[in-house]
């Protein structure tokens, strides 16, 4: 049974996991599906009632029904490299080769259906909510007087996008700015705009979460520092901390309701210790944490993707999926 991992050619995180994969002797498969139908390749025969679908990558070939586990950490557009590319063949080859491989058996880390849900901010703060995480008062919003009266209550802001990143070729990570006591919100009319209340933090928590094992790392800061942490050029290092029981318990309730696999959350410590809510990606970076902590990161991903394939009943926007 073999390990299938969409993602880029230079994903330096995905190498980590592979190497452990490659230690523990479990096939593994990796491919960009931007690569189709030039490097990569794809047929799916269905007869007499059974599937036979097969994938071709760098002179392998991997039988679909034969995948243990599909990690799509970070793959490209599909057929976004092809000799000619176009909107058309892009649905086309996401359609062929996404859909056949929802017909495995194949344990996902993350299903695309719950990871394409999970990116929208506006949900997970309310997933965060329910499950008992504390999220900073927070509003979305067209219209600039609601943006006012919301600086009104809120002195002290944050602003910032909705989606993450910037729309360009690579993407750019749009970093969250803080709001000027004299802003002029006129320009919210032009476009949804993301204002948060801003925790005055002593330390950025990443909290990695594979499967059922929490990974949690602190680093410290002080309150008037850079407020996104993605940004900050500050050399402290991160360093392992324990998870309380009470946020554990919430984590594990968001990713069961997400039904992700994996997840990386980011909270805000304010002064009293509470860890507040900012966001969790499905597809989050952890390279970075376990080089500084030591945190075993990356091997609880290939035990994770090397378990044989278990399914009990769930749905996800109508469909079968995986729960850890």
């Amino acid at each position: 049974m073999t390990v299938l991992i969409l993602t880029s050619e230079e994903d330096v995180t995905a190498d980590m996991v592979v190497v452990h994969l490659n230690a523990s002797g479990v096939p593994v498969v990796r491919l960009d599906p931007a690569d189709l139908t030039g490097g990569v390749a794809l047929s799916g025969e269905y007869v007499h009632g059974a599937f036979r679908g097969h994938l071709s990558s760098a002179g392998r070939l991997v039988s679909i029904e034969g995948l243990r586990s599909v990690w799509i950490r970070r793959p490209g557009t599909a057929a976004a490299r092809a000799a000619v590319p176009s909107g058309w063949l892009t649905e086309e080859a996401g359609q062929a080769l996404y859909g056949m491989l929802r017909g495995c058996d194949a344990r996902w880390m993350n299903h695309p259906d719950a990871a394409r849900r999970a990116r929208h901010k506006p949900w997970q703060l309310r997933v965060a909510q329910r499950c008992g995480l504390p999220v900073p008062a927070t509003l979305i919003t067209t219209f600039p007087q609601a943006a006012r009266d919301f600086a009104d209550r809120y002195p002290d802001l944050v602003v910032k996008p909705v989606s993450g990143t910037h729309p360009q070729d690579p993407p750019r990570a749009v970093p969250t700015s803080r709001v000027a006591p004299d802003a002029d919100f006129s320009a919210v009319a032009f476009g949804p705009t993301l204002l948060q209340r801003r925790v005055a933090k002593r330390a950025d928590i990443r909290l990695t979460v594979v499967g059922e094992r929490l990974l949690a790392a602190r680093r410290a800061t002080d309150a008037e520092a850079e407020v996104d942490v993605r940004f900050d050029t500050s050399d402290v290092p991160w360093c392992p901390v324990e998870v309380a029981p009470r946020v554990a318990e919430a984590v594990r309730a968001y990713m069961r309701e997400a039904e992700l696999a994996y997840g990386a959350f980011d909270f805000a410590e304010d002064a009293d210790g509470t860890w507040w809510f900012l966001e969790c990606n499905q597809s989050g970076q952890f390279g970075f944490i376990e080089v500084d902590t030591g945190q075993p990161i990356a091997l609880g991903i290939a035990e994770w993707l090397a378990r044989p394939a278990s399914w009990r009943p769930s749905r996800v926007n109508g469909a079968r999926a995986q729960v850890p």
